[in-house]
């Protein structure tokens, strides 16, 4: 079975599981040149591998996070690397399910997967795991990871309009400070959180500022190029200055008006961590463009920065954490009215919804962002439910086309 970490070798395999094949591998080399940002990113795995098992080699301590709704400032002000452990692999799936169900969203059986295989090296390096009380699945494999592995579980607020749902949270983000300092030996000050939140909200700025060239009529990278602008650890250095220099790239690039300018498209749903973006591709190698994704591998999670000048940064922290529009919450009208901004910004043609199979919440969502598609927005949606394997492509692939259609049939009765 595939792993992404050669334990013989002691370094990252890039061949499988964590950085497979694309779809569309003949436009891979021209997506991704020798150096630059592209290449950068390209690389994410091994770079994030890099700087992590330097930083534990300083002493620093690796903390696992599970979900965007972690506050990543708490992670770094308690002077530790913050990681993202979702997984991506199809691979992981087959012994996860010798514990799960086979009937359970992909992303948490990889993530277990990875988990008893011992096949991610961040996995094996952490010295602490934060989760949060999200999705049913989710909060049921915590209790099967954490028999052996030190998890500290957030109780996550699920109404979130609720008088006391922020009293709530802000406790909750205080018991993790605790944790964190008891844990580790460390004073986690108001400073401390106060530098971290420069340093995300910069990332975040500069994250947006990448997604924003999208707006254009023509924009100067795909979807699945801006998809490629993240890393599973947050605040490195290195990043930021590729984030920054690929803004300077794409906003000089010549424009071709024959390239990037298939069906645009607004990508929403579930988040596509790395290795499962099987389904952006086959939208983009089938005539769309994605200029926008909402999930939490998109715009979601940097749309909002935190209150730098806030005096009491741990209320700063939950006040925008706890506004993340995921279908976990109920109700969760945030995320109709940012659909609606984004399809305002972002001119789309048609909505794409991407669900992992058995992801309940969002799943049941599909049917007031279809609403919304065709009454409010005046755009034809397509769902599309599938898990990790490749095995439906050609079927998606026609039911891309499909749309595709009827969205230049009507460009050209309107014409």
């Amino acid at each position: 079975m595939g792993k992404c970490y050669d334990d013989k070798k002691r370094q990252i395999n890039t061949d499988d599981p964590c950085n497979p094949p694309q779809c569309s591998p003949e436009n891979l080399a021209e997506k991704t040149p020798q150096n630059g940002p592209l290449a950068w990113f390209g690389k994410m795995i091994q770079n994030c591998y890099e700087y992590a098992s330097e930083a534990k080699a300083r002493g620093k301590r690796i903390v696992g996070i599970m979900c965007e709704y972690t506050p990543r400032e708490l992670i770094m002000a308690a002077d530790a690397v913050p990681v993202c452990l979702c997984g991506g692999s199809a691979e992981m799936i087959p012994v996860a399910e010798e514990h799960l169900p086979a009937n359970l969203c992909p992303l948490i059986k990889s993530t277990y997967g990875y988990h008893i295989q011992k096949a991610n090296p961040f996995l094996e390096m952490v010295d602490l795991i934060v989760a949060e009380t999200t999705c049913d699945g989710k909060k049921k494999m915590y209790e099967l990871m954490g028999r052996i592995r030190p998890i500290y579980v957030l109780e996550l607020p699920q109404k979130p309009t609720d008088s006391d749902a922020m009293v709530h949270w802000v406790s909750e983000l205080r018991k993790l400070k605790t944790k964190l300092e008891n844990h580790f030996g460390v004073d986690v000050t108001d400073e401390k959180i106060k530098q971290a939140i420069r340093i995300m909200n910069r990332e975040r700025m500069l994250r947006r500022e990448l997604a924003e060239l999208m707006k254009s009529d023509v924009p100067p990278l795909t979807g699945r190029q801006l998809l490629e602008f993240k890393s599973i650890i947050s605040g490195i250095s290195a990043d930021l200055e590729q984030y920054a220099e690929g803004i300077k790239l794409f906003k000089s690039k010549k424009l071709d008006s024959q390239k990037n300018s298939g069906v645009r498209v607004l990508m929403t749903g579930v988040p596509m961590v790395h290795g499962a973006e099987r389904v952006l591709d086959i939208v983009e190698s089938h005539g769309g463009l994605v200029v926008c994704a909402d999930n939490c591998t998109g715009l979601k999670p940097i749309l909002e920065d935190v209150d730098e000048s806030a005096v009491d940064p741990m209320l700063a922290l939950a006040e925008r954490y706890l506004r993340l529009p995921c279908a976990v919450m109920t109700k969760n009208d945030r995320r109709l009215e940012l659909l609606c901004e984004l399809a305002a910004e972002y001119r789309p043609q048609c909505i794409i919804e991407l669900i992992w199979q058995t992801c309940t919440t969002y799943d049941v969502e599909s049917y007031l962002i279809k609403q919304l598609a065709g009454k409010e927005l005046g755009i034809p949606y397509l769902r599309i439910e599938t898990d990790y394997s490749p095995s439906d492509s050609a079927r998606i692939a026609l039911r891309v086309e499909a749309l595709f259609e009827t969205v230049r049939q009507r460009a050209g009765d309107t014409n």
